[in-house]
């Protein structure tokens, strides 16, 4: 089954609404009261074993049948994000739909049977062209009717977008999760470098994040270095960054809902991508 990228809502529907961010490493989620304005629920959840699509679709099924109360209830609208690196980036000048597979090949090995799809970026003149776990989009679209689904990479630029101001000078901002993170270095609201990184040890992690500092000739004394996503100023990735690095923040990003006093809430960085994708 293939699904339409942008999808009518749910006819019988209450107020709330679900957002959903599955990897093959996890899941994640959260609910927001539209009447209260409010997240009620806020919950991550970590697959150690997952290796593969199938493995990942029993998990979630799992977790869909072990939190009933939350997930059986008609919701306003539903919307999913797919974390992996099956992803490329197209200027939207020299983007064609007809040469999908022509964009991802060079970066990824492509099946014959994948489905290639994208999402325009809002904000920016690009799209993001990519692989979603289609079996997990048939499982949510068996559940729940119509859906939205994006690309994570496309939630996470279009956000620091809208953070970003017009500096002349290049900002960097690193999102962390397990075992990945990502580059995006943005100078006056146009977007330097994108990449994405697997790694094991803090050791992996600088020489990754201080070889794309080198090639964009940056001066790891004056640029400014945000943090945002899986990460806390305990961590050693912090650590080891900021003994390379001068100027080390964390995105401090302002959502426009509160947060219920029984929902498991980090700090504003964490969770990033999910929160700005409800």
């Amino acid at each position: 089954m293939k699904l339409s990228k942008k999808s009518s809502t749910i006819k019988e529907s209450n107020y709330n609404k679900l957002s959903i961010q599955i990897a093959l490493n996890g899941l994640s989620f959260c609910i927001l009261d539209t009447v209260k304005n409010e997240i009620t629920s806020l919950e991550r959840f970590h697959f150690e074993t997952v290796t593969n699509p199938l493995q990942l679709e029993k998990q979630i099924i799992t977790v869909l049948n072990t939190h009933k109360n939350l997930f059986d209830q008609p919701f306003q609208e539903v919307v999913v994000s797919h974390i992996n690196s099956l992803s490329t980036f197209v200027p939207k000048p020299l983007f064609s739909d007809k040469n999908l597979s022509d964009y991802l090949k060079y970066n990824n090995k492509i099946l014959p049977n994948d489905y290639i799809t994208f999402d325009v970026v809002t904000n920016n003149d690009m799209v993001n062209v990519y692989i979603p776990y289609v079996n997990i989009n048939n499982l949510f679209f068996d559940k729940y009717g119509a859906f939205s689904y994006k690309h994570f990479a496309t939630i996470l630029l279009e956000n620091i977008f809208q953070l970003a101001d017009n500096n002349q000078e290049a900002v960097v901002y690193v999102h962390v999760q397990k075992d990945q993170f990502e580059i995006i270095v943005i100078k006056n609201k146009k977007l330097l470098f994108y990449n994405s990184f697997e790694y094991l040890t803090s050791e992996d992690f600088i020489y990754y994040v201080l070889f794309s500092i080198e090639q964009l000739q940056l001066n790891t004394n004056e640029l400014q270095l945000y943090f945002l996503g899986d990460i806390s100023k305990e961590d050693s990735l912090y650590t080891v960054t900021y003994t390379y690095v001068r100027n080390v923040s964390f995105v401090d990003k302002k959502y426009p809902f509160t947060f219920d006093e029984s929902c498991t809430k980090l700090d504003n960085h964490n969770d990033f991508t999910l929160l700005t994708n409800i």
